[in-house]
């Protein structure tokens, strides 16, 4: 049975509980609140043009955040721009999964101070995953005096409310007061405005969270436990997306396979699959990410029976090393691994298979990577996403004291690069000569091709053509190809 609250039912006042286990829902009344705190601000800012710039580090569940973020902003009179020298706010969507995003908010932010100099009315904000954890946030609140606001991810949902309580301490003549506010309150949302980049492409958060507690990950804890959206709110979504002319919609999580677990109803991932599926359309539907662990038989075949389902699936393996995967607390082992790659491509033929892939991880020994590197070779991956081990504070595996000298990883690290560029190169030029359907998505600029586009199977591929393709399905027939794209040219 699971326990349910509201936040902001039944009186204005915020109340939050909070258990271990709990799914806690915010009302529609309190979104509305939110809404009309946007309506005063807008109102107290005057018909003066106003600009915001919202820059964001980290993946795709930031970039979703960071819609909310501009969503937000707009409902509040200010316009969107790329320069920082003209935003009248700059807010910063921070990422803690590695050490190099944090080192490069903490220069950002601080390359900002002398703007503020000239400008001290311009409002500077740091959320996200950074500032949940408390040692960042102080660290923030007391060495970077140039932030004004500051929050993490659970908050974003009443970011208006924080917003006006930062005008009324700092005031619009500049006055100096900040506002920080990390709280650990974890919930779902609804109804918060969105401003999305494009027309073409859309994330779609299914779920917040994760439950997984891997040894190296700090996403548990800035992020909270698992929360999955009501199916029929997804599925209205993705309606209200495919009426507005999307065409590749991609579902987010940190584990959609775990999707479902909490929720009062009777649905999986696979089954919202096939309910976003049977939305009348031509358009894609895309995911990530995938967690071996929970990616099942049944996963598979709703991938393989829902022709609008892309057929691809990103599958980050991290180790092929049992001994590192058991200390990464992964929960599967190679063979498992290895035995879903192949139960995926018994289901999807033409899978295009991704992963991520961790290398110096403590202890790791040439035994242990070369066991990684054997697995991928094996595997074959259409491409990996390869990362050096990055000591996460708080978690456990920042604990594991470890002496390999960094010139040894630097060393695996490029021998698994290396493989991986092979194997990717290979397997891009055995698509030349065909032809696929791609959706045009963009523009490129490598010599005369002007386009980008993406198969089904998720493959980039640059086409020569006008602007105005852009958004539309062609054929493209691959021509030639390198480690990283395929290029194509249009056909009828």
């Amino acid at each position: 049975m699971v326990k349910y609250s509201i936040i902001g039912k039944g009186n204005t006042e915020r109340k939050l509980q909070t258990m271990p286990y709990e799914r806690t829902e915010v009302s529609a009344r309190e979104i509305e609140r939110q809404k009309e705190i946007c309506a005063r601000v807008r109102a107290a800012l005057g018909g003066s043009e106003r600009f915001a710039m919202v820059d964001t580090y980290g993946c795709q569940q930031n970039e979703s955040d960071s819609e909310v973020l501009r969503g937000y902003l707009r409902s509040m009179g200010y316009t969107m721009t790329d320069d920082e020298d003209k935003a009248d706010v700059i807010a910063v969507n921070t990422c803690a999964v590695r050490e190099h995003a944090t080192m490069r908010v903490f220069g950002n932010v601080g390359a900002l101070t002398h703007l503020k100099r000239v400008h001290p009315e311009r409002i500077v904000i740091v959320c996200g995953c950074m500032v949940q954890q408390p040692h960042m946030a102080e660290k923030i609140k007391n060495s970077f005096r140039v932030v004004d606001l500051c929050f993490g991810p659970h908050e974003l949902w009443r970011f208006p409310e924080l917003f006006e309580r930062t005008l009324q301490v700092h005031g619009l003549s500049g006055a100096r007061g900040r506002v920080f506010d990390a709280e650990s309150a974890e919930s779902v949302a609804e109804g918060l405005p969105r401003e999305r980049d494009g027309s073409v492409k859309a994330w779609l958060s299914i779920m917040n969270g994760c439950n997984n507690f891997c040894s190296y990950c700090i996403v548990p804890y800035v992020r909270g436990r698992e929360r999955s959206r009501r199916s029929g709110d997804v599925v209205r979504e993705a309606e209200s997306l495919v009426a507005a002319g999307y065409k590749d919609i991609t579902l987010l999580g940190q584990n959609v396979n775990s999707y479902g677990r909490g929720l009062d109803e009777d649905v999986d991932f696979a089954g919202l699959l096939r309910k976003i599926n049977a939305i009348p359309g031509d358009f894609r539907i895309r995911f990530m990410t995938s967690h071996p662990k929970d990616a099942t038989e049944r996963l598979f075949a709703a991938m393989a029976e829902c022709e609008k389902c892309a057929p691809h699936i990103h599958l980050p393996v991290q180790s092929g090393s049992d001994r590192i995967l058991r200390a990464m607390n992964r929960g599967y082992t190679a063979e498992k691994y290895l035995a879903q790659v192949d139960l995926a491509r018994k289901y999807i033929p033409n899978l295009v298979l991704t992963t991520d892939v961790i290398v110096g991880f403590p202890g790791e020994t040439e035994e242990d990577f070369l066991d990684t590197l054997a697995l991928t070779e094996k595997v074959r991956f259409d491409s990996m996403f390869t990362f050096i081990y990055s000591r996460r504070p708080g978690t456990p595996a920042a604990k594991i004291e470890d002496t390999t000298p960094r010139a040894v990883i630097q060393n695996r690290f490029a021998r698994l690069v290396e493989s991986a560029g092979r194997v990717s190169a290979e397997l891009h030029r055995a698509q030349e000569g065909k032809t696929f359907r791609v959706l045009i998505d963009g523009t490129a600029k490598n010599g005369d091709y002007t386009l980008s586009a993406r198969t089904a199977g998720g493959r980039l591929v640059h086409l020569r053509g006008d602007e105005s393709l852009i958004g539309s399905w062609a054929n493209a027939r691959i021509v030639s190809s390198n480690t990283f794209a395929l290029f194509g040219e249009i056909t009828e």
